[in-house]
């Protein structure tokens, strides 16, 4: 018996695993979903937006129009899925990179010059700060530092998992600022104008909190990793793994063609996409150095929207000129069946996305989340708490909602309004408010059951573990969530007890409580 097995995450994991297929699961949620829609539009279940005041009804798909609006919107929820074309448009790139062998022969240079001590940490790191290319660190990472870990004879799904906290649990901490940044932080301002009309939060309004806040979600993803995955996985589990790994790579790898050469040759082209990339977004003018309006307010960098066509490009055109320096690729057929064979290897990956893209299509169409989000919100404000306590309160009510909202900037649409002025009129900043929801929303990301780039992880477990499931990804990454519930509202409210500022050119984050009428 392997030491996974044992213990209260080994139960877990045993307990969700005998849950039927995810592909199964997604199906009986969304199954679900039509049953408590009609449910709750008989029983009138229904909620105040606080945003508009408008009333929230449950929309019953198992009436005439739902029905209607179910069939003809299924191909739509299927290719609208979010991760969908994020996915598989990097692995197009990843997929030539790995099979004409340049990603074997760059994880055997960073084995070599990378201290075994401080792979985790640095995977961990790598994770967080790859929130700079938005969601393309949940699709690349992952198997790199599989890959890693396999080659040092480290269970991959330990590498998964470490950089899994960093993407997921660390998404909204980062090293720099990051298009999350403004996109919450002008939400945060139109709040708190509700209230005080002269009020402004600017796009850095937690940018020191969140660069301490980097560092803390990697000692605490290295130290669970340390203490608490890795130790689950004994030699032999460890050996299976790696060996289901061999076996499931590509059968035209060839880890004995020469690198030496080909490698030069990638770093070349490597070097000339990166300036030609970097010259498209620094020069004025340029085709991706300008802004694009999410919403009215709230801009994002061209270039923070094409990062997945940037990251597929910087992939594909070294793998190419790899494989045609080391003799994988002889002409167009050769670089044309490795994207094939990329996309081939994605099968169980589209297959989930459609029955996953339902569920959560419908789930939001139904009205269900919305109202089960503003429950919560009146529950939270009946509460008369101290502000301290209240912070910690947000805290907790996001990381409970991410569960089943998964998109960060649709919570804070919702809560922002509400709690945004409600806290400022009890002496709370707004900076302070949307703080305490970056640290709830990112603390549950790698749990969630919503979030969609869960399945693309279960996909890449499977490549090590064939029968992995849910359960297998709630006992591995549950550890880090605690850790992190623990330990992340500590340093923020030892940071406001300082009275350290959050971020440049900010306020005090208590202030006198306003008297409203």
């Amino acid at each position: 018996m392997s030491t996974q097995s044992r213990g209260l995450l080994g139960a877990i994991e045993r307990i969700g695993n005998r849950l039927p297929d995810p592909v199964t699961l997604f199906l009986l949620g969304a199954l679900l979903v039509l049953a408590l829609s009609q449910l709750g539009a008989m029983l009138e279940w229904s909620a105040v937006n606080p945003t508009n005041d408008a009333v929230v009804v449950v929309k019953p798909l198992l009436s005439g129009e739902g029905l209607e609006w179910v069939w003809t919107s299924m191909v739509e929820n299927f290719t609208g899925f979010a991760p969908l074309g994020v996915v598989l448009v990097a692995m197009l790139g990843i997929g030539v990179a790995e099979r004409t062998g340049l990603i074997a022969a760059i994880l055997k240079i960073l084995i070599r010059v990378t201290p075994r001590m401080l792979v985790v940490p640095g995977l961990v790191f790598a994770g967080v700060m790859s929130s700079m290319a938005t969601d393309a660190g949940y699709v690349v990472l992952p198997p790199l530092a599989a890959a890693i870990f396999a080659s040092m004879g480290r269970s991959p799904l330990v590498g998964i998992a470490a950089v899994f906290v960093g993407v997921g649990g660390g998404f909204s901490a980062n090293l720099a600022i990051t298009a999350i940044d403004p996109l919450l932080g002008g939400a945060t301002q139109q709040a708190a104008q509700l209230l005080d009309e002269n009020a402004v939060v600017p796009v850095t309004a937690n940018y020191y909190f969140m660069i301490a806040s980097t560092f803390l979600v990697t000692i605490v993803g290295w130290l669970v990793t340390a203490f608490v995955v890795e130790p689950r996985f004994d030699k032999a589990e460890v050996e299976r793994q790696i060996a289901a790994g061999r076996a499931a790579a590509s059968e035209d790898e060839d880890v004995d063609r020469p690198e030496g050469r080909p490698l030069v040759a990638a770093g070349f082209a490597t070097l000339l996409v990166g300036v030609g990339l970097l010259l498209l977004v620094l020069v004025p003018g340029a085709p991706l150095s300008g802004t694009i309006e999410l919403r009215p307010g709230v801009e994002m960098p061209v270039w923070a929207e094409a990062m997945v066509p940037m990251l597929f490009v910087l992939f594909l055109v070294p793998g190419v000129v790899f494989g045609i320096a080391n003799g994988t690729i002889k002409g167009d057929r050769d670089a044309a069946g490795m994207l094939t064979k990329s996309m081939a290897s994605m099968g169980g990956y589209i297959v989930l996305a459609f029955f996953c893209g339902q569920f959560v299509a419908w789930f939001s169409e139904s009205g269900l989340g919305t109202i089960l989000a503003i429950r919560g919100i009146e529950v939270l404000s009946s509460w008369n708490l101290p502000r301290e306590l209240l912070v910690v309160a947000v805290i907790l009510l996001t990381a409970g909602l991410n569960l089943f909202i998964g998109s960060a900037s649709a919570k804070w649409f919702l809560l922002a309004p509400v709690f945004v002025p409600l806290f400022l009129g009890l002496g709370v900043s707004p900076e302070l408010t949307q703080a305490a929801y970056r640290v709830g929303d990112s603390t549950t990301n790698i749990i969630a059951p919503l979030n969609p780039y869960l399945v693309i992880i279960i996909v890449f477990m499977r490549r090590y573990v064939p029968g992995a499931g849910i359960g297998s990804v709630l006992s591995l990454m549950l550890p880090y969530t605690i850790a992190l519930l623990m330990v992340w509202p500590v340093l923020l409210l030892v940071w406001t007890s300082l009275g350290i500022p959050l971020g440049p050119d900010n306020g005090p984050l208590f202030m006198e409580p306003m008297v409203t009428g």
